[in-house]
């Protein structure tokens, strides 16, 4: 059993239980509001917060996840901006409230200057990480009627979620349902500046508006689903097309396929992938209506088994063809991740707005 070290900026934060300080920053180690005990560190955001993975001691040492922001890094000029993304994401997961899809929020508080938000915790990958091989038109079909499901319900909630990526999507270990986490984008909190507007996403997934204005609908959403189904089909990070070729990117997005999909698919991720929001998709039930129509489509177009044809009868006298061998080809995953709008901003200010 370990404790973790809650100094944001400490470099080997793990400690053996019953440890009283860190034994590498010699800050007191604490269990938060007595209950939620931090085991091991899942993600750094580079000193401004961190994630861990944590026990509450409350509920049988069920396991959850604990956010923590530290908004007084960037000092009192973008304080504000920082804490209200934070605040976004807990008030849209307690408007949403359960879901089997979506994480439950367990709490959120102020403790020591620093701002915490305690997860539901989820067994599984991102999936980006899933594996490294081009999904199938199949795997992508079953990913977005299983996950477009979920976007029905935020949306009607009035909630978009602003960043929808491959990494911001888990699939269970336990039942293969697909998980939407990351409400909100706090984790990029660190990369806000002190401009008017806070644009969320990340480049190459974000919809043009958001990149324009940073005003979020929800067909900028499906938008990023669909640059996220183009991702699981190729391998190819929609940032790296996003710098060659700006949006005309998704005229062309055919061309780095790996293996051919139907002309019916296709159809759809160009409608989601459209520039002008208003020539997408406008809610996630128009998408799923669409891929139902291509499977009735399809299952009406697969010949019956029961009775032979003339054509099946004359192949049955004939000698069988040995069958052809088709070579997969494999792709390899993006050398570097996406950076958020938030990270090209903060690159774009003075070297103050770093701690």
């Amino acid at each position: 059993m370990t404790i973790c070290c809650l100094n944001p900026d400490c470099t080997k934060p793990e400690n053996a239980d019953g440890t009283k300080f860190c034994i590498t920053c010699g800050t007191p180690l604490t269990i938060l509001r007595n209950h939620y005990r931090p085991l091991s560190l899942l993600s750094d955001e580079g000193g401004f917060g961190r994630t861990y993975l944590a026990e509450d001691l409350d509920r049988l040492n069920e396991k959850c996840v604990i956010k923590q922001l530290c908004p007084q890094k960037q000092g009192t000029a973008v304080f504000g901006k920082v804490k209200d993304l934070f605040d976004d994401e807990a008030k849209q997961l307690q408007q949403l409230g359960e879901h089997p899809q979506i994480p439950q929020l367990l709490a959120y508080f102020e403790e020591d200057g620093y701002l915490y938000l305690v997860q539901q915790y989820v067994e599984g990958k991102t999936i980006d990480r899933l594996h490294n091989l081009c999904w199938s038109e199949t795997e992508v079909r079953e990913f977005l009627n299983n996950i477009l499901p979920v976007f029905e319900f935020i949306h009607g909630k009035k909630v978009i979620h602003r960043d929808i990526k491959p990494n911001n999507i888990m699939r269970r270990d336990d039942n293969g349902q697909y998980i939407l986490i990351d409400f909100g984008a706090s984790k990029d909190f660190a990369a806000t500046v002190a401009t008017r507007g806070t644009k969320i996403g990340t480049q190459g997934y974000a919809a043009h508006e958001q990149m324009l204005s940073g005003e979020a609908f929800n067909s900028s959403d499906l938008f990023s689903l669909g640059a996220t189904c183009f991702f699981l089909l190729t391998r190819v990070d929609p940032y790296e097309l996003l710098l060659e070729q700006g949006y005309q990117w998704v005229k062309q997005w055919p061309t780095h396929l790996q293996q051919p999909i139907s002309d019916e698919l296709k159809q759809v991720l160009d409608k989601l992938l459209q520039k002008d929001r208003s020539d997408r998709y406008q809610s996630a039930t128009e998408v799923l209506t669409a891929l139902e129509t291509i499977a009735q489509q399809q299952q009406s177009q697969t010949p019956s088994s029961s009775s032979p044809t003339i054509a099946q009868q004359k192949q049955s006298q004939t000698p069988s063809a040995a069958p052809s061998t088709v070579a997969q080809q494999l792709s390899q995953t993006p050398s570097s991740s996406s950076p958020t709008i938030a990270q090209q901003q903060q690159s774009q200010t003075s070297s103050s707005t770093h701690p």
